[in-house]
């Protein structure tokens, strides 16, 4: 009777180990020595604009901007994608692509000028809108209609490198700016 149940508890296990299937997919953690976006070949920095592509090989693609994320979907489809991860813009918890909140607008100072940045939840996002005094709420799901479209202006602010003082009446207080992340380095 014993071994019986023994033997139950274990099938039970491995049942519950298997996940039925189901291949569970973890981001990994960005190494700036070494990573660069797939896309733009800048470097990938720790921060709240870093995002993961996953394939249901395990393997990692790291992006500087959920902007170059979509273009490599856009270029390679999403049949191989196993999950897909962006930061928490406040704390840089990895977050699932789908389950997230985002924020775009045109003057959002992101590395590849994209203008979006994502959130854990609907609140935290709205928070930032109300902050920054602008910003447009979007869903994963509203993204797959998204125009995503650089802000020349933004590109503009990235590549000036001449020293002088950049044009702050597109910053907003408390967004990050991407000055120190293309120095030396150019963009697309």
């Amino acid at each position: 009777m014993k071994k019986g149940i023994i033997a139950i508890s274990l099938m039970f296990v491995l049942i519950a180990v298997t996940g039925c299937g189901k291949q569970a997919y973890q981001p990994q953690a960005i190494n700036e020595d070494v990573d660069v976006c797939v896309i733009c070949n800048m470097q990938v920095k720790d921060d709240a604009y870093a995002t993961q592509i996953v394939t249901k090989e395990g393997k990692s693609l790291k992006f500087d901007d959920l902007g170059c994320m979509n273009e490599w979907k856009t270029q390679n489809g999403t049949e191989d994608i196993g999950m897909e991860y962006v930061r928490d813009y406040n704390d840089k918890e990895w977050i699932e692509y789908k389950k997230a909140t985002y924020v775009y607008d045109a003057s959002i100072r992101t590395p590849m000028a994209y203008g979006l940045v994502s959130f854990k939840d609907k609140p935290s996002a709205e928070q930032f809108i109300e902050e920054q005094g602008v910003g447009q709420l979007l869903s994963s799901e509203e993204l797959a209609n998204h125009t995503w479209e650089q802000s020349m202006d933004m590109m503009d602010m990235h590549m000036h490198e001449d020293g002088e003082a950049h044009d702050e009446s597109h910053t907003h207080e408390g967004a990050h700016t991407h000055d120190e992340h293309s120095e030396d380095q150019s963009g697309h």
